[in-house]
């Protein structure tokens, strides 16, 4: 008996083997590639028909016509035909199931043997022999039940039902374009087209993956089409350019991503491990749904009533421990659902390219000139973020944690939106290696600023601009500079018809990104904070924007001024909690994976939002600048600089590497304290306003030639002329109690 069993079991075991894994190969494939295989399966069988019919099919195919004889009867001519139609309908239908497909040829195939087999039993024949098995038993059954004419009735009525049903599945919007052949050719490019495509990561049937789902997209493009919209092949720029002759970069610059799909593992496992593991704890949960997205896994479940929040967080290490998996992450709530999530990394993490999400739905179709494409979510939706709407952002990450690469798709995404006359850049690159690239674009206001006397230059030079683009707006009475542009544009109009009014001035949106910001703290701290904080408090409405990097987050960086201004912030990987808190003001980035892993958080989220972000080589920013360089070397450049940024004098600004006193943002302080507390001394200024000696220094050799302190006597303090109250030296002078001292 022992060795019937083991045979027994050793017989059954391969066949429930094959059936096993053909069965998780059938629920792993997406749904459109079902119906592709089912399609081919149809054209198949049916080409063995035909050569069955001429006895070409060898031995099977004659049993196959033989069987379908004895089914059928004479409607076997029809099989082949009918199955070239169900290939024609799965290969264009979009959002049916093939189970209804499947259903109305079957009932289109009974509905033909029927109508012949009462016909035959109406001339008093046999009618088994004429409409086999399938149309002689229906037909026997309509024809004694209700006779004749109501059984034709009845079986010509099914197959009207079929046809008006397949009809509905059949590509319409594909047939009126250009046939078949068309419809076929363009199903084949989207087949083989090189797009990472999330639903191939669904493992199990209760697994979301957050993607745009294929018949939908599909259904969005015929209605597109249909309406004569079609999807451009690039991302074009909202606004036009004054210069006609530049030319935008093409989506084609940017390289398909061929990267691996996400492998989450077993999630029925993991899901139980879950539930084991806070049931032990006494906590009940039941797994709503898992999320898998390109780096991580989102489990969701539903704890029961009455179980606190904060006994499920303070298990994380226990989860941790029970899943072999580190770190992971308990977001407890989820945002807008009454479910916690814990996030578990994915065995093999996919590739994020930028090029899918400017080729997505929300981008293109946008209207908004800053949109900045960041990367996608746990659930793999896509995520955009408005510039604009921000109006300011601030990025840490610790090195190698992608943070570099993040600032890179910033700026790719800006320029792919907009033409220089919309858009100026300028860059702050203390390392000297990372920006250079972009010195050949036409939108970069200045070369790439290497120094910090340049940085300091650069971000004065910027609110003046804010002061006199304030000062435009005023006069033209608009609040801000969408308003500017709408007026811009009716202007324009007014001129093209009726040659009337004056031409507006080119107002671009300025955006500046200052990467370490800790070296540039480091020298010249307390200037630096103070140009940031009023920039970021004021410079939104005239479209001037701040994107501030460092890989050390301390609060000797990111200052609480800074951070009360600039609430939009990105964290990457960092070393420690201490760091997570300072750049977000909770833990949690401290837990990331790297390599591009991120948490943002903006006024739109209440919570960080966990983010895969997009990955650009450097190979594709060098193709996408010199592509641009090459097709717009006839732009003409200067004029543009000079007549829409003032570029002349930013550029006299920055050449000067010793700055005039009062342009100095310190002088006025470092006059009042002086006159206030009647000492003058270089150590005395750093300690007051923190400064280095060597700017303390200056200042006072400044205050000097303007005659407010008198010159030095060796270890004798210096004199002080004037007091608080004076406005200025010539205020003083009047007073006539004091000589300007000959130096």
């Amino acid at each position: 008996m022992g060795k019937k069993k083991k045979t027994s079991g050793g017989f059954r075991l391969p066949v429930l083997s094959f059936f096993s894994v053909f069965n998780r190969l059938a629920v792993a494939l997406p749904e459109r590639a079902r119906r592709m295989a089912v399609s081919v399966l149809f054209i198949a069988v049916a080409v063995i028909f035909v050569f069955a019919f001429f006895d070409k099919a060898g031995t099977a195919g004659n049993l196959l016509l033989q069987g379908t004889e004895f089914l059928l009867g004479r409607v076997r001519f029809l099989v082949p035909g009918i199955l070239l139609l169900g290939a024609f309908v799965l290969w264009g239908m979009r959002k049916y199931n093939m189970g209804v497909v499947f259903a109305m040829l079957g009932l289109f195939v009974s509905g033909m043997s029927g109508v012949l087999g009462s016909l035959i039993r109406f001339q008093n024949k046999q009618a088994f022999d004429a409409a086999g098995l399938i149309g002689g038993g229906l037909s026997w059954l309509a024809f004694s039940a209700f006779g004749f004419w109501v059984s034709e009735v009845l079986f010509s009525a099914a197959i009207a039902v079929c046809g008006v049903v397949l009809w509905q599945l059949l590509p319409h919007e594909k047939m009126e374009e250009g046939g078949f052949a068309q419809a076929t050719q363009e199903k084949i490019r989207k087949i083989f087209e090189p797009k990472l495509r999330m639903e191939e990561v669904e493992t199990v049937p209760t697994v979301k993956d957050g993607s745009t789902d294929e018949e939908e997209e599909e259904e969005k493009e015929g209605k597109a089409k249909k309406k004569g919209k079609t999807p451009a092949p690039k991302a074009k720029p909202l606004f036009a350019a004054s210069m006609g002759d530049y030319k935008a970069p093409g989506i084609e610059l940017l390289d398909p991503q061929k990267g691996t799909t996400a492998d989450a593992g077993d999630v029925k496992t993991y899901s139980a491990i879950i539930k084991k593991t806070l049931q032990n704890f006494d906590i009940p949960v039941e797994v709503s749904e898992v999320n898998v997205g390109p780096a991580v896994a989102q489990y969701a479940f539903k704890p029961a009533e009455g179980i606190k929040l904060s006994r499920i967080t303070a298990l994380q290490n226990d989860l941790a421990l029970a899943l072999a998996a580190h770190p992971i992450r308990i977001e407890a709530p989820i945002p807008g659902r009454a479910l916690v999530g814990v996030e578990i990394p994915n065995k093999v993490r996919a590739v994020v390219g930028i090029r899918e999400l400017f080729e997505a739905k929300q981008f293109q179709d946008s209207t908004a000139p800053l949109l900045l494409a960041l990367g996608k979510d746990v659930s793999g939706a896509p995520i955009f973020a408005d510039l604009a709407k921000m109006p300011h952002l601030l990025v840490a990450g610790a090195t190698g944690s992608g943070k570099t690469i993040g600032l890179n798709n910033i700026i790719i995404s800006l320029i792919y939106r907009n033409p220089p006359s919309n858009l100026r850049l300028i860059l702050v690159d203390p390392k000297r290696v990372e920006f250079p690239v972009y010195n050949d674009l036409p939108h970069m206001l200045t070369p790439v600023i290497l120094d910090t006397q340049r940085t300091v230059n650069a971000l004065k030079w910027l609110l003046k601009e804010m002061d006199r683009r304030f000062q435009l707006f005023s006069e033209v009475r608009v609040r801000d500079i969408g308003s500017y542009h709408a007026l811009q544009k009716e202007n324009q109009k007014k001129i093209s018809v009726s040659s009337e009014g004056e031409e507006m001035e080119e107002v671009p949106y300025i955006v500046a990104v200052l990467d370490e910001l800790a070296d540039l703290m480091a020298v010249r701290g307390k200037e630096i904070e103070g140009m940031i904080v009023r920039l970021a408090q004021m410079a939104r409405a005239v479209g001037i924007h701040l994107v501030l990097a460092t890989q050390r987050p301390s609060v000797e960086v990111i200052t609480g001024l800074i951070k009360a201004n600039i609430t939009s912030r990105v964290a990457f990987q960092v070393a420690s909690q201490i760091d997570s808190r300072t750049i977000l003001d909770m833990a949690g980035a401290e837990k990331l994976l790297g390599r591009g892993d991120m948490l943002f958080v903006s006024s739109e989220f209440q919570k960080p939002r966990r983010i895969q972000g997009a990955y650009i080589s450097d190979k594709e920013v060098k193709k996408i600048v010199e592509t641009i360089a090459q097709e717009n070397e006839s732009f003409d450049r200067k004029q543009i600089e000079e007549n829409n940024t003032g570029q002349s004098a930013m550029e006299s600004l920055e050449s000067r590497a010793d700055l005039d006193g009062e342009d100095d943002p310190l002088y006025e302080e470092a006059k009042r304290l002086v006159l206030e507390t009647r000492k003058a001394s270089a150590s005395f200024l750093q300690r007051r306003l923190k400064l280095g000696y060597a700017r303390a220094a200056r200042l006072l050799d400044i205050l000097e030639e303007k005659g407010i302190v008198g010159p030095s006597d060796g270890a004798k303090p210096r004199e002080v002329y004037g007091n608080a109250t004076s406005d200025s030296v010539e205020g003083i002078k009047e007073e006539g109690d004091w000589e300007t001292p000959k130096l």
